[in-house]
């Protein structure tokens, strides 16, 4: 319901009505439509959470990287719906203080999962010397990512746009964006 009407207009009403419950039930559970969001979101977080935990251990951070990107957009691609929730439905912030996710731990949070990766690709002289914001670099890889995955899932049946085949624009993408912050190789 919020990725396809919005957070705005998704009441507990049509919440209780989506789900054949009534509203006072769930108010059982959750004490706003803004719990179910979060409570929705660490959810999907934590899924995502899994697939990065499984290439943790590629010593290389940019084969990790790569690997992460790869991982991201087929997240994004088998589950568009939770991926429209967590990234292009508008919503109140989820604090840190509120989430079942330990902020700031790679193996929970995705978003410290890169930039652990990029904090040791930048630890290790792998990217080029001006590119030491792990914050900045981090922003940089995701919104990348991000935009191929959003495109895909807001405009993929838009006919003046002849897509190409999702897996080689996510590799082209990851080769451009990781080819614009390594460190060139020395002659």
């Amino acid at each position: 319901l919020f990725a396809a009407q919005g957070y705005e207009a998704v009441t507990m009403r049509k919440i209780a009505a989506a789900i054949e419950y009534s509203a006072t039930a769930i108010y059982l559970h959750f004490a706003d439509k803004e719990a179910i969001v979060r409570e929705l979101c660490d959810t999907d977080f934590a899924h995502l959470a899994t697939h990065f935990r499984k290439i943790a251990k590629t010593a290389d951070p940019l084969a990790r990287l790569r690997a992460a990107g790869r991982a991201y957009a087929a997240f994004g691609a088998k589950h568009p719906n939770h991926y429209r929730l967590m990234f292009m439905t508008p919503h109140p912030p989820h604090h840190p203080e509120d989430s079942k996710i330990e902020v700031g731990n790679p193996e929970q949070d995705a978003y410290a999962f890169l930039k652990w990766t990029v904090g040791e690709a930048i630890a290790q002289g792998r990217l080029r010397a001006e590119l030491v914001d792990v914050e900045l670099v981090s922003q940089i890889v995701w919104a990348g990512i991000h935009g191929i995955v959003s495109l895909r899932l807001s405009k993929h049946n838009e006919p003046w746009v002849a897509w190409r085949a999702e897996r080689k624009t996510v590799e082209l993408m990851l080769d451009t964006l990781i080819r614009g912050i390594a460190r060139a190789p020395e002659a």
